[in-house]
């Protein structure tokens, strides 16, 4: 078998999660050739599980300020290049197409007819799950952006539908140094600078694209991007305050790390999973940077850790065996090694969707 991956690289999330899958994928014995786009191809950073991978420009949101920044998006979309893009992918080795919300390796398998997968956390919003600021234009980029014959959303908790729990890298809590990381690259370095200076008593590592060289500012420890040093204080600190992406959010939860979300305005997927994660208890919301909520949220505990099981190791063994269990069988026996903290569950029976609840457990999903 051979696998054309595609991924959507404006995010780090979507690399992250599809570096985790391309591990497990390796270790089955499937070959895949990977496509990244949304992003300069010199921006790209820590791709060595890719190997001999391609580039192409696709699409992307652009930002300023924490907010979605529309006229920027819309003046450096490119549509001609990413016709061009589409039309000269040829797909005529590859047994079957993946895509991580990437339009390019989407579009072109749709064109040339091969059957394409779409494994993102955007595929759960197929899905009645929590959701806010929807509009009808998020509706159809979310339906037309990345279409594919099949679709497998990864989300937190499934809210009832056939859904997977997240693809997260395995992670060990190391000694907790006191330290708050922060990760805010929506955000000016210096809108961050302003926030969290008033807070001397506390120490924050911030890892931000508009740093150069790791450096200290008062109580601030700022750091460039870089995979290793970012897990390292990831598993470390006591609390991440970061924007509402998936994979970060996914990857704290599981270490147990308390979650400060500050959502990208204009951008209702971030908006409905911060919205999802204060829900189930297992996050702070602040829509604004807000000292004041910063304070609050410095002073209360940590819920307890989300227990997820090896989703991308389950993944690329189904591959791997051709597809051949039913999606239904797969979701339900992830689901059945999921556990959440007692609050959450708790949270979960006021709302009425414990009714599979056993011990922190998820049975029988539909």
């Amino acid at each position: 078998m051979r696998i054309l991956y595609g991924v959507q690289g404006t995010g780090n999330g979507h690399i992250s999660r599809s570096r985790t899958l391309a591990q497990a994928l390796a270790r089955h014995g499937v070959m895949v050739d990977y496509l990244f786009s949304g992003r300069e191809p010199s921006a790209y950073f820590d791709m060595e599980a890719f190997g001999d991978y391609r580039t192409a420009h696709g699409l992307t949101f652009h930002s300023h300020d924490g907010c979605i920044d529309i006229w920027q998006t819309l003046t450096r979309s490119r549509p001609l290049q990413l016709l061009r893009d589409i039309g000269a992918l040829d797909l005529e080795r590859y047994d079957r197409v993946i895509s991580d919300f990437e339009p390019v390796s989407a579009w072109a398998a749709r064109r040339q007819g091969v059957a394409a997968l779409g494994i993102s956390h955007q595929a759960s919003f197929a899905y009645e799950i929590p959701r806010r600021g929807e509009q009808w234009s998020a509706r159809l980029i979310m339906r037309r952006y990345a279409p594919v014959t099949r679709a497998i959303g990864l989300h937190w908790f499934h809210f009832g539908h056939p859904i997977l729990p997240p693809i997260i890298d395995p992670l060990q809590a190391g000694d907790e140094d006191d330290t708050i990381l922060v990760y805010l690259p929506f955000e000016s370095l210096a809108a961050i600078r302003q926030l969290l200076s008033r807070f001397g008593g506390e120490r924050f590592v911030c890892f931000h694209p508009e740093v150069q060289e790791t450096h200290l500012e008062g109580n601030l420890l700022c750091q460039p991007l870089g995979r290793a040093a970012f897990k390292q204080a990831l598993c470390n600190c006591r609390g991440v305050i970061s924007n509402a992406g998936f994979e970060l959010a996914s990857e704290a939860l599981t270490l147990g790390k308390k979650l400060l979300l500050k959502p990208l305005q204009g951008q209702f997927e971030q908006a409905s999973n911060a919205m999802t994660l204060e829900l189930l208890g297992l996050a702070d919301v602040m829509p604004v940077l807000a000292s004041a909520k910063v304070r609050d949220w410095l002073d209360q505990q940590a819920v307890g850790a989300v227990v997820y099981p090896d989703v991308a190791g389950e993944i690329a063994q189904w591959l791997a065996g051709g597809e051949q269990e039913p999606l239904s069988l797969l979701v339900n026996r992830l689901w059945n090694r999921v556990c959440f903290p007692e609050a959450t569950c708790d949270r979960l029976a006021e709302l009425g969707l414990a009714d599979n609840l056993k011990c922190g457990l998820l049975l029988n999903i539909p």
